[in-house]
């Protein structure tokens, strides 16, 4: 193996976190005990793909986003910090045994009144006549992205954008060892589909498991 390489990715990782927008108190305090108390704690956004989040809210601006998959909620915060007085943010977490820690860390937090935490399957739980959303972020179970995402292009407003998180799953789209990993399957067919689909814009941007941004036509 070498070495070299993961000392420089190592050490450009950290260029970059130095060179960023610091990671709030509130945050760097929610990923520690996200990683420390959980099994998949691994799977917070962090430091950098949370300031991307809240940068590109606050480009696009929504006055309603949608998330889907909640997880420890610091995703949410991310997106909650950069909404204008108004704005909301609906997330949805299907995990019921993860309510007793997230919902306090969302109550908790100086972004509280613009989070409606919903514990539930989006997929059957969102109302027809729920106003539409700007924004869209699929981070959920990834044998159902292309569920979420025709659920999301239905609920969107003309122009929105949808963000899909870990669309390149640590490389494993390319990689024929899981070529019958029903996660990976699932990732692959939502790459397939979006990149054929005249109805959005399309690209992929390959920070940390790879996001997707799409803008609806």
């Amino acid at each position: 193996m070498d070495t070299r390489l993961s000392a420089s990715d190592s050490q450009l990782d950290s260029y970059i976190l130095s060179h960023i927008e610091a990671e709030p108190d509130y945050l760097y305090r929610l990923y520690r005990e996200s990683n420390i108390r959980l099994i998949h704690g691994h799977m917070v956004s962090g430091h950098l793909q949370g300031r991307l989040l809240k940068m590109l809210v606050h480009m696009i601006r929504p006055r309603r986003v949608l998330e889907i998959g909640t997880f420890t909620g610091y995703s949410a915060l991310c997106m909650a910090s950069a909404l204008e007085e108004g704005g909301r943010l609906v997330t949805y977490e299907i995990n019921d045994e993860m309510e007793d820690f997230t919902r306090p860390w969302l109550e908790g937090s100086p972004w509280a009144g613009h989070i409606d935490f919903r514990i539930g399957n989006v997929l059957t739980g969102l109302p027809d006549d729920e106003p539409p959303f700007d924004l869209v972020f699929i981070d959920g179970n990834k044998r159902q992205y292309t569920e979420y995402y025709e659920l999301s292009l239905k609920h969107l407003n003309d122009g929105g954008f949808i963000l899909a998180d870990n669309t390149l799953w640590d490389g494993h789209v390319v990689d024929t060892a899981y070529d019958r990993d029903t996660q990976t399957l699932g990732i692959r067919l939502f790459n397939e589909l979006v990149a054929r689909d005249h109805r959005v814009e399309t690209v992929i941007i390959p920070l940390r498991d790879g996001l997707t941004l799409l803008r609806k036509r």
